[in-house]
């Protein structure tokens, strides 16, 4: 190469140089100066991947909080998501995941696998709501729960989720304990796992996480709790005996499993059946000790053939090896005496020596009779216990210190509108006594007394006149939560109608019959000719109590918070309100 075009090249060489410094020295400033972009919240799920893998969706995560929060949109398509730690199934369920914004956020408590690789698959190909599942060590919304404006304010509902039966209730360790059918993971009924609730009063419920989840051999269906008093079992002490649950491991199995705890919170099961399938649906065990026998007796429904409900009774000295002593048979298909949810117990007839068993079913229809420890001998049955709507699935306590056989059921209220968190609530408790009537004996229900401590201020109402046409109003009766007491005097009137925050009832006197949008039940005058009625009112219905119990009339209904109000008035004829109280109540939450 010749020597000028040597020199040439170093010279544009040169001016390449400067031209790029010149650049340099304008643009440094500039870029110093501009806003760096802004840098991204460190995510709450971390070491996050998703990878489609055999036509699923997989997110990895360390577990390093608390609880796994699953975004809910209610009504989506559901997936089912299976979570695995070092490729063990841990949790499986069905739930409405959110592709978009969710309604709610499920909390899975993950507790137990800290510091380990969680493994989240869906079925789902396509969807997107893997990318929302976070963690977090706290509850992010607990400001928002129990205080929805459509939970009731002194019935028990789940914080989260769908809840149905009442299970395993026990007073143990200076706490009655409320387990129920709970779907942790959606507002509709689905993957059953036992929810527990804890209190002091039967009252205000402070609730504690899921105390049994589904294994292998099933969900987690209805069923029953003791207190080993006598430590057959073997497990836990005679100075510090355990609580020992039975439940159904449904649609795998349809066997009965039993789980203990020892303090009240934490519980191992067994890890085998106790006693096996019978038939497909064979479920919800009622257990308790039968002392004249000192053995326990355990009652399960059982479908036979052709549609044939039955319960099913066995003994047992060890909890853990069960013999069955006896059938009886109930209603056939439709007729749904003794269908499942049995309730078994022993109570005196008021006033006298005797005692008496009474067996139900969900329905609440009874029947009465002896038991020798392995058979039940109806004397009377198809008893209705309550006349009320959508009441179903009743309990009562076991172990109950003060010798009371308390009962709460599902109340099947509807609160699952507006994008909500949880749906379903219990009715408030109540005490059951076995009373003499002109008919023979019968199951009476009162609201229990701990309740009057919700009482929050008295209206001043007294005795009343309710002349025909003219219509009494109770003056301060205008909140959400009432409690109302009423004794009657019909006199010459034909009916008396009571409007209670919009809800009309009316008292066929005639018939001696209480009709309640669109119910109608029984409610018997008392020897003197009066009615009494209690009447608790909440924002999801009421709890009608008449005929010193004998009547229970519970009525489903959402009403809006604008309806409010309390009144009386005869028809026909005059009648005589001889006592009238009218409390506002205070809130559990």
């Amino acid at each position: 190469m010749e020597i000028k075009s040597l020199v040439k090249m170093n010279k544009d060489l040169n001016m390449k140089k400067k031209w790029i410094k010149c650049a340099l020295v304008a643009i440094l400033p500039m870029v110093a100066t501009m806003p760096l972009p802004a840098k991204p919240l460190p995510s709450i799920a971390l070491d996050v991947t998703i990878n489609k893998q055999q036509n699923a969706l997989v997110k990895t995560m360390k577990a390093e909080k608390n609880w796994l929060l699953l975004p809910v949109k209610n009504g989506a398509p559901k997936q089912r998501v299976e979570i695995r730690v070092q490729g063990k199934p841990i949790r499986s369920f069905d739930i409405e995941l959110a592709d978009g914004q969710p309604d709610w956020y499920a909390y899975l408590d993950i507790r137990a696998w800290k510091g380990q690789q969680l493994e989240i698959t869906s079925n789902k190909e396509n969807s997107k709501a893997l990318e929302g599942i976070k963690q977090n060590d706290q509850e992010l919304d607990a400001q928002q729960r129990y205080r929805e404006p459509s939970r009731g304010l002194f019935h028990f509902s789940p914080k989260r989720g769908w809840n149905n039966d009442p299970n395993g209730l026990v007073f143990y360790q200076g706490e009655y304990h409320l387990f129920f059918q709970h779907n942790p993971y959606g507002a509709q009924w689905g993957n059953m796992h036992w929810g527990h609730a804890v209190s002091k009063d039967l009252v205000h419920w402070n609730e504690v996480g899921e105390a049994l989840y589904p294994d292998s051999f099933g969900t987690m269906f209805s069923g029953s709790g003791v207190v080993d008093a006598a430590h057959t079992s073997g497990f836990g002490t005679k100075d510090s005996p355990p609580m020992v649950v039975f439940y159904t491991a449904a649609e795998q199995s349809w066997t009965q499993g039993m789980a203990y705890s020892i303090d009240g919170k934490t519980f191992t099961k067994l890890g085998r059946p106790v006693v096996p399938k019978i038939q497909d649906g064979n479920r919800d065990p009622k257990v308790l000790w039968y002392e004249p026998g000192k053995h326990w007796v355990m009652v399960l429904y059982v479908t036979e053939p052709n549609e044939q409900h039955t319960m099913h009774f066995f003994t047992s000295t060890n909890m853990k090896d069960w013999k069955e002593a006896s059938v009886l048979k109930g209603g056939k298909g439709n007729d749904r005496y003794l269908f499942e949810c049995p309730e078994f117990f022993e109570l005196p007839i008021e006033g006298t020596q005797e005692r008496k068993w009474i067996l139900t079913g969900a329905n609440s229809q009874y029947a009465i009779g002896s038991f020798d420890g392995y058979t039940f001998t109806p004397e009377i049955e198809r008893l209705n216990g309550q006349r009320g709507r959508d009441f179903y699935a009743s309990q009562t306590y076991n172990n109950e210190p003060n010798g009371r056989r308390i009962e709460i059921g599902w109340w099947r209220t509807h609160t699952d509108g507006n994008g909500s968190c949880f749906n379903q609530s219990m009715s408030i408790p109540m005490e059951l006594k076995l009373v003499q009537t002109p008919k023979g004996p019968r199951l009476s229900r009162t609201p229990i007394a701990e309740l009057k401590q919700l009482r929050n201020k008295q209206v001043d109402v007294h005795a009343v006149s309710l002349k025909s046409g003219q219509t009494f109003h109770a003056e301060g009766a205008n909140a959400e939560a009432l409690e109302i007491r009423a004794t009657l005097s019909p006199g010459n009137a034909s009916m008396i109608h009571a409007t209670v925050r919009g809800i009309d009832l009316f008292y066929n006197v005639a018939e001696q019959e209480l009709s309640v949008d669109g119910v109608m039940a029984h409610a018997a005058l008392s020897s003197e000719g009066k009615l009494d009625l209690t009447i608790y009112v909440d924002r999801t219905g009421l709890e009608i109590f008449a005929n010193n119990g004998l009547c229970f009339m519970p009525i489903n209904k959402n009403i809006p918070a604008e309806s409010t109000g309390v009144s009386f008035e005869a028809e026909g004829g005059n009648a005589q309100c001889e006592q009238l109280a009218i409390y506002t109540l205070k809130s559990i939450w």
